[in-house]
């Protein structure tokens, strides 16, 4: 056996050590908090303890796995396999196993995951007589999964009154039946889904007093990873079981307590020390990942915090670049930083792809970023979640744009053709499907013909209307550009509705989704090129540019790659660079989520977490326009930014040459890129040949008059003559779009007729 206190710092090693009784260890980020809990088992196991008489519990299996592994490796021996190691569902799982006879249950009961909950739930609600668009399963399964995990049993929530008037208020008066039918049907399925085993675990320990006895008997040493993740049932499971030896050790970080959404209760960690007036405190404070200014920025800000466990981290580590604060344009000049940026700090610094992360609030916020990592051909992977064009809600709407555009295209048909439900049947649409085959022609076809396919009476109404929707659409195709028919699809559909009815925090972020394809689409309408010019802007040069970003070939494995996440799924990760993104008001923090303070404060503890995630560079960025339902919203920059301590941040950062990227603090705004970190690294790049102006095209060129002077916009109407820097003279043959975006029609002596966008465009009245 090797030496496995050797290396270990003194907060670590009394970590170790002190294995009696009640202990709280608090690990801040990057602490070594795994190598602390490994090792603590590996002592318990050396000093003779048995490894059955050890519960060790965690959040992941992966965590589970790899603290197995490094205990077997620090003895040498596979003694850790008979550890009760594992997260709290499988560990309960398979206690259950052999007590569920007292519950009532098979031993092989069936475990419902989450989609297996919901079919039953849409079971019974039917069966109910009650309609799933009122009370949609995903909902119900929110509220009653809320419920379980507060240890409220269908009985007791049914005399609850709180419950009973939010349930009414809500007007879903009958949630409280939905949930008694489908515990009863659960129960003759002989089955459990995943808050089950803690409730029947937790209802197990104190129904039968033998059970409680034997599993306190036996778990001698427990100890709980990531503590500030856990929920009511499981913090009440916790002293139950522990309460005879009272050998409880609790791992976490208060600091890093971001899952409320999920149940996790930060009052669990900040309340241990009541619970057990005897506890011993211990503070792992030493961070072995991040440089000293990175984490000096997230000690003050996380000291905004009043509800908190005092702690300061501090390391060896060297003292390191100032983070970097950067202002943008918009959302999609952001997006275009972060690649550049990438690209550059590879070229600097010789970094590989998978060394840099980039973080953002809402999984909505990867689109930009996505788009221009794939226009410089880096590769990259969403980390816990799929590509933004690949989600499902994104493709449904897409294929409906598709069809307009291709109205043969089958795929896409089949796709929407019953979504959101119109009352065309699978075995109808099965049999248009089989009539095209048969008769060589596409399903379309079949569609506008309907009754010649035997697609007779009530179906072929709902055929008729959907076939009369997608014509009306295609007639707009002419008169309207690739956003107003987007728009009009996503309200003449059903689309837009069935989303944003769905009030579950999965369906408020399919919500969000479709709303950021349509600022991506708002965007490519609006978008002028360098000069000002709209050019074309119709559904079908959009949906060609979207095919050249997202039909790429089979993707291979490859781990060399940018990773992409929000911050909740980045949690526990860490990386050389990271670039934190929209750190604007009301995006982060979130709108939903500054309503009182301990909500600000669970947003703040996010922000902590993303700083946290850097080892040696960290980039935090926001930009002053973002398109949100279709209109380009002007943003304040996020309080956390006034948050930040003026010693670690450089505020004057820039990643390109000129405004756009200028810094919030514009009296020390530098707009020359001359980042100072390697001076002898060339900034120089060549032009590419397509942007390389020839002689000949030079003096077609026209030059700006001497006196050349940008106009006020607002003052520009029908009928002036305007001179343009590039364009040259021209007359104002008619105004359009909104008083904050207005677009000039613009007859040029030399240049053509153009739309120009005025409030990009610099133009002077020529008297």
């Amino acid at each position: 056996m090797q030496n496995y206190l050797e290396g270990l710092n003194d907060a670590q090693r009394e970590a170790v050590l002190q294995t009696e009784g009640p202990v709280m260890i608090v690990a801040g980020a990057g602490s070594g908090k795994t190598r602390v809990l490994t090792t603590r088992i590996a002592h318990l196991l050396a000093k003779g303890v048995d490894a059955f008489r050890i519960l060790a519990l965690t959040f992941t299996n992966k965590a589970a796995a790899e603290m197995k592994e490094r205990v077997e490796k620090i003895l040498g021996d596979h003694t850790a396999r008979n550890l009760y190691i594992g997260t709290f569902h499988s560990v309960f799982a398979r206690i259950l196993r052999a007590e569920a006879d007292k519950l009532g249950y098979p031993k092989n009961f069936s475990i419902y995951d989450t989609e297996d909950t919901k079919n039953v739930l849409k079971a019974v609600i039917k069966e109910m007589g009650l309609s799933d668009k009122h009370y949609k399963p995903s909902t119900v399964y929110n509220r009653i999964s809320n419920a379980k995990n507060n240890l409220i049993t269908a009985q007791e929530y049914l005399n609850d009154f709180v419950l009973q008037n939010e349930d009414l208020k809500a007007t879903r008066p009958l949630i409280g039946k939905i949930y008694a039918a489908y515990a009863e049907r659960c129960l003759r399925n002989g089955a459990m889904d995943f808050d089950d085993l803690l409730m029947k675990f937790y209802q197990l320990l104190v129904t039968f007093p033998e059970s409680l006895s034997k599993y306190q008997r036996k778990f001698q040493y427990i100890m709980i990873d990531e503590f500030q993740d856990t929920n009511h049932s499981q913090y009440q499971i916790i002293k139950l079981l522990g309460a005879m030896h009272e050998n409880i050790a609790v791992v976490g970080d208060d600091a890093q307590s971001i899952y409320s959404f999920r149940g996790a209760t930060i009052e669990n960690i900040l309340k241990f020390q009541k619970d057990y007036e005897d506890a011993r405190v211990i503070k792992l404070e030493q961070n072995y990942r991040s440089s000293q200014n990175i984490l000096n920025a997230a000690n003050i800000v996380i000291s905004k915090n009043k509800g908190q466990i005092p702690k300061k981290l501090w390391t060896s580590n060297v003292v390191g670049e100032k983070i970097k604060l950067v202002r943008t344009n918009t959302d999609g000049e952001e997006g275009k930083f972060v690649a550049d940026q990438i690209q550059e700090q590879k070229l600097r610094n010789h970094y590989l792809n998978k060394d840099f992360a980039i973080l953002y609030r809402t999984n909505a916020q990867s689109r930009s970023f996505e788009e221009n990592l794939r226009r410089m051909n880096i590769p990259y992977k969403i980390y816990g979640g799929i590509s933004f064009y690949q989600r499902k809600e994104i493709k449904d709407f897409l294929a409906y744009l598709r069809i307009i555009i291709n109205p043969h295209d089958e795929e896409a048909l089949k796709r929407i053709i019953n979504y959101p439900a119109r009352g065309i049947g699978k075995t109808t649409i099965e049999r248009a499907i089989l009539s095209a085959n048969q008769n060589h022609i596409s399903l379309w076809e079949v569609l506008k013909n309907a009754s010649q396919a035997s697609l007779k009476g009530a179906m072929a109404g709902a055929i008729k209307s959907f076939v009369l929707m997608i014509e009306m659409f295609q007639s707009e195709l002419t008169r309207k550009n690739a956003y107003d028919v987007a728009v009009l699809v996503g309200k003449h559909t059903g689309l837009d509705k069935e989303l944003f009815n769905d009030k579950t925090t999965e369906g408020l972020a399919r919500y969000e989704n479709v709303q950021e394809l349509l600022n991506a689409i708002k965007e490519f309408t609006t978008t002028p090129t360098e000069d000002g010019e709209l050019l074309d802007k119709s559904l079908g040069s959009y949906l060609q540019q979207i095919t050249l970003l997202t039909d790429a070939d089979e993707e291979k494995e490859n781990s060399d790659v940018v990773k992409l996440m929000t911050i909740h799924a980045a949690k526990g990760l860490e990386f050389p660079v990271i670039f934190v993104g929209g750190l604007e008001e009301n995006l982060f923090p979130s709108a939903m989520s500054i309503n009182t303070l301990d909500e600000l404060e669970e947003e703040r503890r996010l922000f902590y977490v993303a700083i946290t995630r850097a080892k040696s560079r960290l980039f935090l960025t926001y930009a002053n326009n973002r398109y949100r339902f279709g209109n380009l919203i002007q943003n304040d920059p996020s309080r956390f930014v006034e948050e930040l301590p003026e010693e670690q941040v450089d505020r004057s950062f820039a990643g390109f040459q000129g405004s756009a990227f200028q810094s919030p603090h514009s009296g020390r705004f530098n707009s020359d890129y001359n980042p100072g970190w390697n001076k002898n690294f060339s900034t120089k790049k060549e032009t590419p040949a397509h942007l390389v102006i020839t002689k000949s095209e030079r003096e077609k060129m026209h030059t700006p008059s001497p006196n050349f002077t940008p106009s006020d916009v607002e003052q520009i109407t029908a009928g002036q003559r305007v001179e343009h820097p590039r364009f040259g003279f021209g007359e104002v043959l008619k105004m359009e779009g909104s008083s904050q975006n207005p677009i000039a029609t613009i007859k040029f002596e030399n240049s053509g007729e153009k739309k120009i966008m005025l409030k990009y465009a610099r133009l002077m009245i020529v008297e």
